[in-house]
């Protein structure tokens, strides 16, 4: 089967272009088994050159199943050069997932692609990626290894859980402080051995302030006394609820 493009007519199987030159909107052709792909949340729209399937643009999903099928159509296609937009975070499955298959991947950041001048309107967004790595105009951001990556994840799922815990320590002071409890002033941190120790015996039901101050860790600078009238307040309910949510978070 035959169909038209805009070169003329070629043949839907199209064998590997083994020219060496090859022209692409004027400009010589770089990459000649490259395709482009337009991410998006739910949907990616894939390029490919034309005449090596009849449609040379798809749509896929964002499922699984999904860019497994695209990954296959790009073999297919013979596609061993991939360029696509920085989206989100949208691009990381398929990222990985194309790299799993050996395929060369490019991320591109999407004000270079905008930068690039001679698009026009009715080229579709996969298109005109796809055309531009075809010339070699597109230059890949930088993707570590996949340990790297592993090593960063937990790094800045560690930094989130930091930053987290230190919006909680101000809720707790903030609960202290609304119950006239001068903890903050008699002790260097809270969340340290004395601080915890009497915070979790607040929590639990205990409110004579001997009490409390006689859990003092024995390196603690101030006397018992001191913390002792640090504890004498006003116990409202709905702050020792919001302070045993902050302890807990």
């Amino acid at each position: 089967m035959v169909h038209n493009t805009e070169k003329g007519v070629v043949g839907s199987t199209a064998p590997r272009v083994k020219l060496n030159k090859l022209k692409a909107d004027g400009l010589e052709a770089i990459n000649l088994n490259a395709a482009g792909i337009d991410i998006g949340s739910g949907f990616h729209y894939v390029a490919v050159p034309q005449g090596r399937d009849t449609d040379s643009i798809r749509e896929f999903g964002s499922f699984t199943e999904d860019l497994q099928a695209l990954v296959i159509w790009l073999k297919k296609c013979q596609i061993d050069t991939v360029a696509m937009e920085s989206t989100g975070v949208y691009w990381i499955p398929l990222y990985e997932m194309l790299e799993s298959a050996r395929i060369e991947v490019l991320l591109v950041n999407a004000r270079q692609i905008k930068n690039v001048s001679g698009r026009k309107t009715d080229v579709e967004d996969c298109q005109w990626i796809q055309r531009l790595h075809t010339c070699g105009l597109l230059q890949g951001a930088f993707r570590p290894d996949a340990k790297i990556c592993e090593l960063r994840g937990y790094l800045r799922q560690r930094g989130i859980l930091i930053k987290s815990a230190g919006t909680h320590i101000q809720h707790m002071q903030k609960a202290l402080s609304l119950m006239n409890l001068q903890l903050t002033n008699v002790i260097s941190d809270i969340t340290g051995e004395t601080g915890m120790r009497i915070i979790r015996a607040i929590i639990g039901g205990e409110r004579d302030p001997g009490k409390l101050a006689g859990l003092r860790d024995p390196r603690c600078k101030n006397s018992i006394e001191v913390i002792r009238k640090s504890l004498m307040g006003h116990y409202k309910p709905e702050q020792v609820f919001a302070l045993k949510q902050a302890v807990e978070l």
